[in-house]
């Protein structure tokens, strides 16, 4: 078993300029030291129901309320900038907004791994010996032995589809085939009930044998935290 580069083609060159933009990375690092009840407040505003951050800070009162840290405290400081990012992004066309979602997901799923181990590989492909060349490549790849890792990550629980679940099932089962270890897993940022729901929908009721499930509330399992 290796790894390789994703073969290029259009959809990723454009999606690569998405990637790059200053706002993911600025989202992410402002996401990877957020509490979940931050990262829900980014998934909300995200979805671009209202772009009027009084909307928001009156439905987070925890963050934002009487009761929240004072203007000027480092976690009321952090809940404005992820309120003020994610204002940036609802305010754009539906499409790129999407792109722009699946792409701060990607790199914060990256910044939380690197903080476990390493070394964190984005777009990357999984071969195996006599086996077709994979086409599909995972999006956050951990290349380090002894057990490396491979991650595909959503936004929300609808991305999380059958052929999905298959592809990192079966390079699991391809890797154990070479005696590899190989960890496999899905990251969506959305509620784990949700997920559960939709993988009963695309799998049936079925415990998913040897694949990770990460959603929002558990995002800091990937950096080895307990989560807050």
């Amino acid at each position: 078993m290796h790894f390789a580069d994703a073969k290029p083609d259009g959809r990723a060159i454009v999606y690569a300029h998405i990637q790059a933009d200053p706002l993911v990375s600025r989202a992410a690092d402002l996401l990877a030291g957020a509490a979940t009840t931050q990262r829900v407040l980014a998934r909300a505003v995200m979805n671009g129901e209202s772009t009027d951050p009084a909307t928001w800070r009156t439905m987070f009162p925890t963050l934002f309320g009487a009761g929240a840290p004072a203007p000027g405290d480092p976690v009321r400081d952090r809940s404005e900038s992820i309120l003020a990012a994610s204002l940036e992004i609802a305010d754009r066309g539906e499409q790129t907004r999407s792109q722009f979602r699946g792409a701060i997901v990607e790199a914060l799923t990256e910044r939380l791994l690197g903080a476990r181990t390493g070394p964190v590989r984005r777009e990357r492909r999984i071969l195996f010996n006599g086996r077709p060349a994979e086409i599909h490549p995972y999006d956050v790849t951990v290349e380090a032995e002894p057990r490396p890792e491979a991650w595909d990550c959503k936004w929300g629980a609808r991305g999380i589809k059958a052929d999905v679940i298959h592809q990192l099932d079966d390079a699991r089962r391809g890797a154990a085939e070479e005696e590899v270890a190989l960890i496999v897993g899905l990251v969506v940022f959305d509620a784990r009930r949700s997920c559960e729901v939709r993988l009963v929908r695309e799998r049936g009721p079925v415990v998913l044998e040897g694949i990770k499930l990460i959603a929002i509330e558990g995002l800091d399992r990937l950096a080895g935290r307990k989560p807050t």
